[in-house]
């Protein structure tokens, strides 16, 4: 069964919505049969490189907020986080254009490495403030996944997977995915936000019993802003 995951390395749902995912697999008996893809989805595909001043500046910019309530706001998405065992510091962050960690992505799954790659991006950006746009960062992050460093640099320094990125998200808008992260079960059955495990293990479930087309299941009630969008998700 296949499960696709649109997603971006800076979102934080995103890092929330894989744990709970990952909670779902473990309790999922068919787990072994389970493949797992990522796929490129770029919350801001004219993000510069670097951004000067805090992610609290940027997120009060963004969303015309104080400082202080955004400060709020990233509080509240740490302990979220916590609660599935991340660490995040927002104070940290190096956020920048994604699109070629994303064609990395695309690198490390033609090399067996994809879940290892996004699982250490993730990392990198929320957990140890890496400058996520850097190249040099993003080959040595390869490299501790066990991919090879000159391979990865070449890919980068080219334009490989860039058509792939792009593939991905025409797949996202022709599915109509508008936020991240959404999960797509085995093209039967989409799930936009970082859901609870509990709902994540019963849409695995019928994608596994069923062979119906894409049906979104609406999930949002009682869940406060687990989609990472335009709204909700800012970086």
């Amino acid at each position: 069964m296949q499960v696709e995951i649109w997603s971006d390395v800076v979102c934080p749902w995103c890092y929330v919505g894989k744990r709970r995912f990952e909670q779902a697999l473990e309790q999922f008996a068919h787990a072994d049969d389970v493949t797992v893809t990522w796929r490129s989805f770029e919350l801001d595909p004219e993000a510069p490189l670097s951004r000067s001043g805090s992610h609290d500046e940027h997120l009060a910019r963004k969303y015309g907020m104080t400082v202080e309530r955004a400060r709020q706001v990233n509080q509240q998405m740490t302990e979220t986080a916590a609660a599935v065992g991340l660490d995040f510091h927002f104070e940290h962050i190096r956020a920048g254009n994604t699109f070629d960690a994303h064609r990395l992505l695309h690198f490390a799954h033609d090399h067996g490495k994809q879940l290892e790659l996004k699982e250490r991006l993730l990392r990198a950006t929320f957990t140890d403030g890496e400058p996520i746009a850097d190249r040099e960062t993003l080959v040595r992050l390869a490299v501790e996944v066990g991919l090879d460093g000159d391979e990865a640099r070449s890919a980068l320094e080219s334009d490989r997977y860039a058509d792939a990125v792009r593939a991905d998200e025409r797949q996202a808008a022709a599915y109509g995915i508008t936020g991240v992260p959404f999960f797509v079960v085995d093209g039967k059955y989409g799930v936009s936000g970082a859901q609870p495990a509990e709902l994540l293990l019963e849409v695995l479930q019928r994608g596994y019993d069923d062979n119906r087309a894409l049906t979104v299941v609406d999930g949002a009630a009682g869940i406060d802003a687990a989609a990472c969008n335009d709204e909700s998700c800012a970086i």
